[in-house]
């Protein structure tokens, strides 16, 4: 869930800091890889918001989306996004159907430290371009992932993340970006998938240990501009092409980068190798 505000100093967590997030990091990635598993065909996507909101309560965690502030507060654990939406779907009656494309997004508190991550996902039998749209939003997070940790301004990874996506012909949503996170779920930075072309709306920051940011491509199949519906949260392509959205938690260490939101049967200090051997072809 994103939100543009003005830029301020970054704040930076400490090793400590960022264990006790990785333990929301935990619960944010089995609650996807329920999602993940639930979602068939026929299934009701606010069916899956009800196990995501159930876990999370017994496990003693915060749901960070359930009554966030807006024209209306969101009402739900999950967001839940199909096809030509594009974030922030509210999960309802409506059921996935063989050849939907889906993003799920959530994120929770525990003990007092947020995480937050998105995965997009087939259900059943998907066309091949859709499909590539979303290897190609994947490919994208993993230059994130590898450039925080080899980069000294967030621009260059910026850079680097829009030029994959535009080269690969996609295009890149700019009304919405990553946040940095850790006692609250937005926090300073902004985190932009993009560079403006606009110096004035630049906004930058320069990678250093401590920054943990949620990190959040949203690439559109065609052009980039999207609206929001009446229910003043969906945000849907405005072309009604498909979009994609996958996000990961991220911290910035001396040691490397760290995958505050990795799987659980994953080492979070390596898991950016794994992404990176997953994406064998990504160009960077």
């Amino acid at each position: 869930m994103s939100r543009r505000t003005p830029p301020r100093i970054p704040e930076l967590k400490s090793d400590r800091d960022i264990a006790l997030m990785r333990e929301a990091g935990k619960l944010v990635a089995t609650a996807l890889q329920m999602c993940r598993e639930m979602a068939q065909p026929g299934v009701k996507t606010i069916e899956i918001d009800y196990a995501v909101d159930r876990y999370f309560q017994a496990n003693k965690a915060f749901p960070l989306f359930k009554g966030y502030p807006g024209r209306t507060p969101y009402p739900a654990s999950t967001c839940i996004s199909i096809n030509e939406q594009v974030v922030h779907g509210i999960p309802g009656q409506r059921a996935f159907k063989d050849g939907d494309l889906v993003s799920f997004d959530t994120a929770c508190r525990l003990d007092g430290w947020c995480a937050d991550a998105a995965i997009t996902i087939p259900i059943g039998t998907v066309r091949p371009e859709p499909l590539r749209l979303m290897k190609v939003a994947e490919e994208v997070l993993t230059i994130a992932a590898v450039e925080l940790g080899r980069c000294k301004w967030w621009s260059e990874v910026a850079s680097k993340m829009q030029r994959h996506a535009e080269s690969s012909g996609f295009s890149v949503v700019t009304q919405y970006v990553g946040h940095g996170i850790g006692r609250t779920m937005h926090e300073n930075p902004q985190v932009p998938n993009f560079v403006s072309k606009d110096p004035r709306q630049r906004q930058d920051f320069r990678l250093e240990p401590g920054l943990v940011l949620a990190v959040e491509p949203m690439l559109n199949m065609c052009k980039p501009d999207v609206v929001t519906l009446s229910d003043h949260w969906t945000v849907v392509t405005k072309d009604g092409l498909p979009s994609v959205h996958v996000e990961h938690t991220f911290a910035l260490t001396r040691q490397g980068v760290y995958v505050v939101t990795a799987p659980l049967t994953t080492d979070p200090q390596t898991y950016v190798s794994v992404m990176a051997m997953n994406q064998a072809t990504v160009l960077v």
